[in-house]
């Protein structure tokens, strides 16, 4: 997947590891949406997966490829063990975070901490290397605390090279390990783009993505300029619809406009499932909030998809109910959208 990306190669667009929210049922209803852009597993503990239900931790629709495992853990034979049983699993990448702030990780001397210690990192790197049949990448930070990321940056990425690592996603931005909560540290350090470019041209021959603050495919496509990859987080997932955009918009597929009756289908069928397996309608249905941002009805079906969404014994055809109160025909009247411009016509 990374092997023709740099240079020349094609670039690549991610929906962004976030606890929480990407699980296997917002991996899924973003593939309907698009069918390029590489899609991230919630990070995984490599404790859980050796000593926890596996099958529950790992499995995934065979729709939502290409997906990538992004791993936690800071024990090389742990995370080799992972990997190992990772592969029974056919993810398309294996990632390893260096890059959650959170107190939980923290005390598990995992995620952004491991920036202090890029010797540990790069010996995961190695160990994983080994085991894996799959690009192995690692996701990071600037720098920690009161680390100089102009200098502790370039040498991190070295170590990680070195180790044998296939690709860096970079989020642009420091993580204060105290004083700020997991949620400040996605927006109060400020981020320093430059810094990531300057990275890629000084590692022409390296596979470096960028993250943090990138809020539409405007955006993406002007970082593209200057790195080989674009992630996007919380934009991709409360603005589900751009995703729409991504196989024309960064990719070069020949422009479509969406199928909302075919995903609509799509998703209700999926929805079945998931409840006939024992699950509930909102385990999907909170992952699709966000579909039609800037249409009219969309507050209703927010409402439908949110609230009522939670009730007993509420089935599928509720999603039926919510797509029929939004004014597909009418489109998004989102200012600046592509899709907005397309359905809207």
């Amino acid at each position: 997947m990374y092997a023709n990306a740099p240079g020349a190669g094609e670039k690549i667009f991610a929906v962004a590891p976030m606890i929480d929210w990407t699980d296997r049922h917002c991996r899924f209803f973003h593939r309907q949406l698009s069918s390029r852009a590489l899609l991230f597993t919630e990070m995984v503990v490599a404790d859980a997966i050796i000593h926890g239900p596996r099958e529950r931790l790992l499995s995934h629709h065979a729709a939502e490829h290409p997906v990538a495992l992004q791993l936690g853990g800071s024990d090389p034979k742990k995370l080799v063990e992972a990997v190992k049983i990772a592969a029974d699993f056919a993810y398309d990448e294996i990632n390893l975070n260096v890059g959650c702030p959170s107190d939980r990780v923290q005390s598990g001397t995992f995620g952004a901490c491991l920036m202090r210690t890029p010797e540990l990192v790069a010996d995961c790197i190695a160990a994983m290397k080994q085991v894996s049949d799959v690009p192995l990448t690692v996701k990071c930070r600037i720098g920690v605390d009161d680390q100089q990321p102009e200098a502790v940056l370039p040498e991190f990425l070295a170590r990680m090279v070195a180790a044998g690592a296939d690709a860096i996603w970079i989020h642009a931005r420091k993580a204060w390990l105290q004083g700020l909560s997991p949620k400040e540290n996605r927006d109060i350090p400020p981020l320093d783009y430059d810094l990531v470019y300057r990275m890629k041209r000084e590692n022409p021959q390296v596979f470096i993505g960028i993250n943090g603050g990138i809020g539409d495919l405007d955006q993406a496509r002007a970082h593209l300029s200057h790195v080989d990859g674009v992630m996007l987080g919380r934009a991709a997932y409360q603005n589900a619809g751009l995703l729409a955009e991504v196989d024309h918009g960064i990719y070069g597929d020949a422009p479509s406009d969406p199928d909302w009756q075919q995903l609509r289908d799509t998703m209700m069928a999926y929805a079945a499932g998931v409840i006939a397996s024992g699950g509930r309608l909102n385990h999907v249905t909170r992952h699709m909030v966000g579909l039609f941002q800037g249409f009219a009805g969309a507050r209703r079906y927010r409402q439908l998809l949110s609230s009522e969404a939670t009730k007993p014994g509420i089935g599928p055809e509720l999603i039926s109910e919510a797509f029929a109160a939004v004014d597909i025909a009418g489109g998004s009247k989102t200012a600046g959208s592509p899709a907005a411009d397309r359905l809207a016509g």
